[in-house]
């Protein structure tokens, strides 16, 4: 088999991974001979399809876990997808409306979740396959899903566990709600932004007297479930007033002033509207003064019976009506424009009405103290370091966390109520006796649990957790968890105290962030901008490889990374030079017997190659092990397009084309020696095309994603030898642009003149010299009175360089040449002189105009310069 003329990554990608799939590449179990290394994918809903988000993040874990696998561990990449409760119950009740016209309502709960689970085992594993057209090395044989029993089992076990602990239980808390997917959030699932608003100044009359409080809101359709106003009991404005009453306008319902240290005296008029149902601070203060709960919306946004005469307005509407009403009956003050942080659903993106409710809490004081000083203690560390503030700022201000959802898909609350006297059993199982009456009739909780509870336990669920396995106790705890910023306080704060809790363990040592793709203008992509990037696309038209590469070649960890066509274009080029460098190699090498290095008569530029080789692998293996890929892949591109491609390649060539087959050979394995290295150096972060070209490599066996990573060897240091190879270089890079500047084609040939203590070096490099620069001859001089010829110069330390100008150009015809651009600059010069001194032209341009016109003429003066330096230098 041998490389086609052209890279096609279609000949080839689908083959290779199928053939790793097969050989079980990907497959990691414990072996006692090897030191684990895990990670656990970062699951992805089954709703979703690849996008480029997914292709960096896939790519990160990839090349970190091949790289890992080179290295000798015992390499675990678990994969895995989310149930993702609202967003899949969202898809199916629009499938199911569109198709049939019905509501999940209409189909009942038993039906409904009979239609989810179809869908999810037709559309679920969508993007698994997606995930694997990246080259990604999962271990699929233990393909994990939230909803699976193995998840599903942990799930009942922790909530059972949590709740005999007292850290979960059930009661009324103000909470967000979303009323367009009706279901309770979190706070990390609240999106907040910053709107324009207004305050409305409202005014309340204390009861038998012609005083007024004036308060504000940015809710004002919330003022109906008012239930007292609060004032600071140090502030004198109100000391007469605390304990009277006032007349809630609208409903003419009498409320009581309150005195509450909560009222800030120095914001608006230190009065404050308080409505304990729709507002947590309020709801607090109504705890500590006994208010009444009023609540006067329903979970859809329309208002309530408790409403009066607003009852089943949209919250919204209600506003505009309760706003003109109160203007009607004098109610309102004032309206002033306001600009506040208004909280937004993360899933559909409508604000979020906070809101009393009974829901299912976890209490997260006592779990999160040991979370933080895991973190404090560098047990886990957050790359970039930056990233704990983060994570700090969350879990040292975190409030319990409410678990409950009223949806339908997802895991059912393991909360069981007696029909008879309504006891509350919480087990894993249906209960069948209730154990205060003795009832065996039971209703089960309606509510699922929120998706990020069964993701808080994915590193141990998935490897068997609550059971004892092989699998628990040697791969976890995990080593690397990589994932974006955006989900640190979603899923990573919960992992660490999830595990911490229930397995007693951290749950990985190292959490790497990385940013978002954004476009080539810096935007985030997003279906309104039209700016996003489908990622199967590039994979069609370029190859995985070029994807891979072109996401993270160069990005920082925890850095956002652009996407542009111009760096598709050019990862595809490094990638089309990697492929014909290969095949030049193997084509020479063909029926060559290649040897092993150290049986090689090795050349200057041998000893160079190998000694940047061996820096190369040390410092892309630095980079590896700090998470910083981006900087590892740059390191390795550098050496391959430049060390190897240019330099190396073309200093072979005299030995290859040479009749002296010792040599040939000797550097044809050098060749091939580097050629897999580079490969398996860059087999982490382009897998397929490392692959495809070291099976052709004749000395090379099995797959190239199982053999050793390089590893750093100080016998291949070679300093001398480097120093005298780069000298080398440096003259024929002075030489090729000696050549540039007077416009000589490297066909033509020219003589050297070398004034130098170092003759040797450059007779032992001199074939180098003479094909790299086109060099007919070299004679070594005393110093430049020896030389009789007019020539140009290169002067470098220990060497001074002189060319014969009749070698590179024919002098009469090039003065003639430099003496009529010179007419053409003098000309520009004079234009733009005439210009710049005409009063009317600068005084009525625009600056931005004069200022160019500026630039121009001193460009041309300059340009005048380097020509009567020319001149002067030919005519001399």
């Amino acid at each position: 088999m041998e490389l086609n003329k052209n890279y096609n990554p279609k000949d080839f990608e689908k083959r290779i991974y199928d053939e790793w799939e097969q050989n079980k590449y990907f497959e990691a179990h414990p072996n006692d001979k090897k030191l684990p290394y895990t990670i656990v994918m970062p699951p992805p809903n089954i709703t979703g399809q690849l996008h480029i988000g997914h292709a960096l993040n896939q790519t990160l874990q990839d090349a970190i876990i091949r790289f890992k696998r080179m290295q000798g561990y015992e390499a675990l990449w678990l994969p895995g997808t989310d149930h993702a409760s609202i967003a899949t119950e969202v898809k199916i009740v629009e499938k199911i409306m569109k198709e049939e016209g019905k509501t999940k309502q209409d189909l009942g709960r038993e039906v409904f979740l009979e239609r989810a689970w179809d869908w999810k085992n037709a559309y679920g594993n969508r993007i698994v396959e997606q995930i694997k057209r990246l080259g990604s090395s999962c271990d699929w044989s233990k393909l994990a899903f939230t909803m699976d029993e193995r998840c599903s089992k942990a799930v009942m076990h922790v909530f059972v566990k949590l709740y005999e602990k007292g850290l979960i239980y059930r009661g009324s808390r103000i909470i967000n709600w979303c009323p367009c997917c009706k279901t309770a959030l979190s706070d990390a699932e609240v999106e907040y932004s910053d709107e324009d608003s207004f305050f409305w100044h409202l005014r309340y009359q204390v009861k038998d007297s012609d005083q007024y409080i004036t308060v504000a809101t940015t809710r004002p359709e919330t003022m109906l479930g008012d239930t007292a106003v609060a004032v600071n009991p140090k502030d004198n404005r109100y000391t007469d007033i605390i304990g009277k009453t006032v007349i809630l306008p609208l409903l003419n319902k009498e409320i009581p002033v309150v005195a509450d240290s909560y009222v800030d005296m120095e914001f608006g008029t230190g009065a404050v509207k308080i409505t304990p149902a729709h507002d947590p601070n309020d709801f607090e203060v109504g705890l500590r003064h006994n208010l009444p709960v009023v609540r006067v919306m329903n979970d859809d946004g329309s208002m309530n019976e408790l409403a009066g005469k607003y009852c089943g307005l949209d919250r919204f509407e209600a506003r505009k009506v309760i706003v003109a009403d109160l203007e009607a009956c004098g109610a309102l003050v004032k309206i002033e424009p306001h600009a506040h942080n208004v909280g937004h659903c993360y899933r559909c993106h409508s604000t979020v009405e906070p809101i009393i409710s009974k829901q299912w809490f976890v209490s997260m004081e006592s779990l999160a103290k040991p979370a933080i000083a895991a973190v404090k203690d560098k047990s886990i560390k957050f790359i970039p370091k930056r990233f704990t503030k983060i994570y700090y700022n969350w879990m040292e201000n975190i409030k319990d966390w409410c678990i409950s959802r009223q949806l339908w898909w997802g895991h059912m609350i393991p909360a069981y109520y007696c029909d008879e006297c309504g006891e509350v059993v919480v087990s894993a199982e249906a209960p069948t006796k209730c154990p205060k009456c003795g009832c065996t009739s039971f209703k089960q909780d309606e509510d699922v649990l929120d998706t990020w509870f069964s993701s808080a336990l994915w590193p141990f669920s998935t490897l068997g957790y609550p059971d004892k396995t092989p699998e628990l106790d040697y791969f976890y705890p995990t080593n690397t968890l990589i994932t974006a910023y955006d989900i640190i306080f979603f899923w990573v704060a919960r992992m660490i105290f999830s595990g911490i809790e229930h397995v007693g363990k951290i749950p990985f040592s190292d959490v790497m962030i990385h940013g978002i793709v954004r476009d080539a203008e810096g935007r985030k992509m997003s279906k309104s901008l039209g700016n996003g990037i489908d990622p199967l696309e590039i994979i069609d038209t370029y190859g995985a490889d070029t994807l891979r590469f072109s996401l993270i070649n160069g990005v920082s960890a925890g850095n956002d990374t652009r996407y542009s066509t111009d760096k598709i274009e050019g990862t595809r080029n490094f990638i089309n030079k990697l492929w014909n460098a290969s095949r030049f190699v193997l084509m020479n090498a063909e029926g060559v017997k290649i040897k092993d290095i150290g049986e090689c008569k090795l050349t200057v530029a041998d000893k160079w190659i190998i000694s940047r080789l061996n820096e190369t692998i040390k410092s892309v293996t630095l980079n590896m092990e700090k998470y910083e890929i981006g900087l590892a892949s740059s390191i390795a591109y550098s050496f391959l397009w430049y060390d190897f491609c240019d330099w190396y390649i073309e200093l072979s060539k005299p030995a290859l084309y040479s009749e002296n087959e010792q040599a040939k050979t000797d550097t044809l394995s050098v060749l091939v020696y580097v050629l897999e290295q580079s490969l398996k150096l860059l087999h982490p972060i382009i897998p397929f095309i490392t692959e495809e070209i070291y099976q052709n490599i004749p000395s090379t066996k099995g797959s190239i994603m199982v053999s050793d990573y390089p590893t750093y060897n100080k016998k291949f240091t070679y300093r001398k030898d480097k120093n005298d190879a780069e000298t080398v270089m440096l003259i024929i890079k002075e030489l090729r642009n000696l050549r540039a500047q007077v416009n000589a084609p490297m066909s033509k040939k020219i003589d050297l003149y070398v004034v130098t203590s170092n003759r040797k070096l450059v007779n032992k490099t001199s074939s180098y010299i003479e094909k790299l620069a086109g060099v007919n001859s070299i004679k070594f001089v005393d110093n430049k009175g020896d030389i009789t010829e007019k020539v140009l110069s290169v002067m470098l330390p220990e060497f001074e360089i002189y060319v014969p100008l009749g070698d590179l150009v024919d002098i009469e015809q090039e003065l003639a040449r430099l003496k009529g651009e010179l007419a053409k600059v003098e000309k520009e010069i004079a234009f733009f002189e005439g210009k710049l001194n005409n009063p009317g032209f600068v005084a009525k341009a625009p600056k931005a105009v004069v200022d160019g016109e500026r630039a121009k003429l001193a460009k041309n003066i300059e340009v005048k310069e380097k020509l009567l330096a020319s001149i002067k230098e030919y005519e001399n």
